[in-house]
């Protein structure tokens, strides 16, 4: 896996969760309070992210490269660090799997609750909801498209990744009108875990002033190690560990 490659997949990766995540939401919305108010709430969601970018993406250009890489990839490491321990824990039965069907009955159940009250037409409720669904999870998907490709001096690239994983997981969406619950939304977790520390590691290093053997031919050796270490962890983790009811499957 070269560094372009593993820049991609890792973008596409980590998007592709956070767009199932925020999609529960908007289509549990949709389908029990009408899609206007919730497609306006989202409207309003990507045009408030679209901002951010205009205003973070050029402060990134003025910050020296060294200094870049080494608080990128210290970020990076810290995020990369809780998805792999999150998933980790799920993988060996300390916590419980992420169910985005339970999730999505949870999401609708509490939007059924809600008393209908409109201004101008439009559903506050919904509204809000989903503005807020797309706002938080789409600054996960800014902050690692704007790390990533500042990093790399490949936003464009980054960003292809970040569109792809989106419109792939809204069509699906929008042709299920249901939970994503076929994405295998635990096992991606992990692996996007095991890409996030690893890049973390690499970039953070260089950024210390470390340099790696081979240069970015260390990045899939970091990986493996990375993604062994979590695995070894998995295992011993499982081995110790009673599982977690099948009950309590809606871990976030």
């Amino acid at each position: 896996m070269t560094a372009t490659s593993a820049l991609f997949l890792s973008v596409f990766l980590a998007s592709t969760v956070e767009a199932v995540e925020a999609l529960t939401v908007v289509l549990a919305v949709g389908v029990t309070r009408g899609w206007r108010s919730g497609g306006l709430g989202v409207l309003a969601g990507l045009a408030a992210l679209a901002v951010l970018v205009v205003g973070l993406g050029p402060a990134l250009t003025v910050v020296p490269l060294q200094v870049l890489r080494l608080l990128v990839g210290a970020l990076l490491l810290v995020f990369g660090l809780q998805w792999l321990r999150k998933a980790v824990l799920r993988a060996s039965g300390r916590k419980a799997l992420h169910d985005e069907a339970a999730l999505f009955a949870a999401h609708a159940a509490a939007a059924r609750s809600q008393a209908i009250a409109t201004s101008d037409g439009v559903d506050a409720y919904a509204f809000t909801l989903c503005f807020k669904a797309v706002l938080l999870e789409g600054l996960e998907v800014v902050f690692i498209v704007l790390t990533f490709g500042a990093n790399a001096g490949r936003i464009g690239l980054a960003a292809l990744g970040a569109a792809a994983a989106v419109l792939v997981v809204t069509v699906a969406g929008l042709l299920v009108r249901g939970p994503l619950s076929r994405v295998p939304e635990n096992q991606l977790k992990f692996v996007v875990g095991v890409l996030l520390t690893s890049f973390g590691m690499f970039w953070s290093g260089e950024g210390a002033g470390v340099l790696w053997p081979g240069a970015d031919a260390a990045l899939p050796v970091l990986v493996a190690f990375t993604a062994c270490l979590a695995v070894g962890y998995t295992l011993l983790l499982r081995a110790r560990t009673p599982r977690v009811d099948a009950s309590a499957r809606a871990g976030s």
